[in-house]
């Protein structure tokens, strides 16, 4: 009896990458390329970029007709086969993550400003985990901003709203350093 299925030989290519395969991953080249001009330039210079990838990543941010930059992302995908793209990958993640821990003490900033501004046991909370901050210039500014608040909308300056909140910000991050 014959056997209905030929045995595969060894150089069949099916080695390789599949076209589809091919695709995505040049795909997600072109993705990365998008994510670092996203990325300022001064982020550019420690990843050691080829000159090439410089220009085209330059000349990419300047295009603004669509189908121009679509093209212009392609080649930098293009470019971006012939290097590493791992050191790429971290920066792009390095960064994402240092605007997301940025936006989270902000958040959490406004959210102590609130609290602040609500009642007084947030003020003990707050200076329980910031000890080193000035109680003097921090009862100041709750004070101001408390009677500000309590003024009508025109009369408002909000100056003591903003102090209160680049204050609180500053102690996020003093404390956050330590």
């Amino acid at each position: 009896m014959h056997d209905p299925i030929p045995e595969l030989e060894d150089d069949d290519d099916f080695d390789r990458p599949s076209k589809s395969q091919l695709k995505r991953d040049m795909t997600a080249l072109q993705k990365l390329g998008e994510d670092l001009m996203a990325l300022p330039e001064s982020r550019w210079e420690p990843l050691a970029l080829p000159e090439i990838l410089y220009d085209a990543l330059r000349h990419a941010k300047k295009i603004t007709n669509f189908e121009g930059k679509r093209r212009q992302i392609q080649y930098i995908g293009k470019l971006m086969r012939k290097i590493d793209p791992e050191p790429i990958r971290e920066a792009v993640a390095a960064f994402k993550l240092g605007h997301a821990q940025d936006s989270l003490r902000l958040h959490q900033s406004e959210r102590w400003r609130e609290r602040l501004l609500a009642s007084d046991d947030a003020l003990q909370e707050f200076l329980a985990e910031h000890a080193d901050v000035d109680i003097q210039q921090l009862r100041s500014l709750v004070r101001a901003a408390r009677k500000d608040a309590a003024n009508e909308p025109e009369q408002r300056s909000g100056r003591a709203f903003r102090e209160l909140f680049q204050f609180i910000k500053a102690s996020e991050v003093a404390a956050d350093d330590e």
